[in-house]
């Protein structure tokens, strides 16, 4: 059997209704605090991203669940020796949209440390910035929606994800020319 972490490090994937993570992601926050449980369940996440895309030639940004489906807790879930701390389950199982743990039938297994750390990390840089929508491939066919080359159809020659800019081909006089663009800037094309 691993060895089973510290309480404060003891990190598991709670499996939840589609579509009714922030509603249990409230519920279980507001009942910590109704049933004073703080000095077992330590933190509640449910990681979302900044997403910007365009909808009818307007540029918006939403807040989007990179983890569809579950919600992340940070809980003294089992003791050192391996056994359940009951108060605890049944706090979460019993909490209503929660269906169970990721990845177990019977007893949860608590994540790895370098699963923790690294989730974290992605949930931190994910949060810091946003992402388009659309995913391109060099290759796409696209269609530019927004400044100068306006209603033009080009190729994506290139892609700069950490810039957010995307270097498309477009046909201007007949001639191929290369055009650095945002990816909000584009569509994909027919």
């Amino acid at each position: 059997m691993p060895k089973i972490p510290e309480p404060q490090n003891q990190w598991y994937v709670v499996h939840v209704l589609s579509g009714k993570e922030q509603q249990v992601h409230r519920r279980l926050l507001r009942n910590l605090e109704a049933e004073e449980m703080g000095d077992k369940v330590f933190e509640v996440l449910m990681p979302t991203e900044l997403v910007s895309e365009v909808r009818g030639g307007k540029k918006s940004e939403r807040k989007k669940k990179f983890y569809p489906g579950y919600i992340i807790v940070n809980m003294n879930l089992l003791n050192l020796d391996g056994s359940l701390v009951d108060e605890t389950w049944y706090f979460i199982k019993e909490t209503d949209g929660v269906i169970g743990f990721a990845g177990t039938k019977d007893k949860p297994i608590p994540m790895r440390q370098r699963e923790v750390e690294a989730m974290l990390n992605q949930i931190k840089e994910r949060e810091e910035g946003s992402r388009p929508a659309v995913q391109f491939e060099v290759g796409d066919s696209i269609k530019v929606v927004d400044g100068p080359f306006q209603s033009q159809d080009g190729i994506v020659e290139e892609i700069d994800v950490e810039r957010g800019k995307i270097h498309v081909s477009v046909s201007i006089f007949g001639r191929e020319t290369p055009v650095e663009l945002e990816f909000w800037q584009v569509e994909r094309g027919e």
